[in-house]
Formats: structure tokens, sequence, C-alpha cells
């Protein structure tokens, strides 16, 4: 299990990888792999993102 959360100061998600199985229902290609992109409820199918990887991505939004 794995999750990489990136939130502002004010506790409002940016992003979060995860492997949860919550989200069976919507039927994800890579499930249990997903991404919550800037809210709870905007869910989208991803691989397994590296630590690296997350990185840059945060680096990347500066």
């Amino acid at each position: 299990m794995y999750v990489y959360q990136y939130m502002t100061a004010s506790k409002n998600i940016i992003f979060r990888y995860d492997n949860t199985r919550h989200h069976k229902k919507l039927n994800l290609p890579n499930f249990p792999h997903h991404k919550h992109d800037g809210s709870e409820d905007n869910i989208i199918s991803s691989n397994a993102p590296s630590l690296i990887e997350v990185l840059q991505e945060i680096e990347n939004l500066a």
C-alpha cells in the first residue's frame, strides 16, 4: 500500500496518489492505483508513481 499526498498549508488537496481499494465502482483501468487531482472527488486512473516522480511533479507545479 502507498499514499503520496500534496496539499496546501490550509489543508486543501492538490493531489494524492494511492492504491487503496475504495474506488472499485469507478472501473479504473489501473485499479486500485488512482490519483485524486485537485479534490477528493476528482479521481483519475494512474500508475503507481515512484517518490522521485511525485517530487518532480511537485517541483513542476512551482
